[in-house]
């Protein structure tokens, strides 16, 4: 498994991180689920606000917490934004479309830890915390993307 961490010190590069992330997805040819945990208020949403900007969304982009799923469509791709928060139940995430909507396609989910085992085998593991001082430390776990494209997406920092 390859990991490697970042460290932002603002949500402005909180943002910066997760738009590098959304232009690698964007041009990345094969299907890919971003799988977002940490605790509440870690910077799961700003970092998905980056992801899809960086993807080409010109849109607001909001956190889908009542919604469940929002979706963005940029040059005919389709990038698909999930909260789990409200959902306890795996049951429930079939009644979503959670399924087709992750397996073959770009997609973000945030709280995927409350189903770990319902991820497809393109997921990309990102563990959000928070530090006292406020900087946040992402934690990336994948055996899909190389130790060098993991390298380049955290470039800019």
């Amino acid at each position: 498994m390859n990991t490697i961490q970042y460290t932002t010190h603002s949500v402005e590069e909180t943002l910066a991180l997760g738009h590098s992330l959304g232009r690698f997805m964007k041009d990345y040819e094969n299907p890919i689920c971003i799988a977002l945990d940490g605790t509440l208020g870690a910077g799961k949403t700003h970092f998905s606000q980056g992801i899809a900007k960086g993807f080409g969304v010109t849109e607001e982009v909001t956190s889908p917490t009542f919604a469940l799923m929002n979706t963005y469509e940029v040059d005919g791709i389709y990038l698909y934004h999930f909260d789990l928060y409200r959902m306890d139940l795996v049951e429930e995430l079939e009644t979503i479309g959670f399924y087709e909507y992750t397996e073959e396609t770009k997609s973000v989910v945030e709280w995927a830890g409350k189903f770990t085992d319902e991820l497809p085998d393109t997921t990309v593991w990102i563990e959000i915390s928070v530090a006292d001082d406020g900087d946040r430390q992402f934690t990336v776990r994948t055996d899909l993307l190389s130790t060098e494209e993991l390298q380049r997406i955290g470039e800019y920092l």
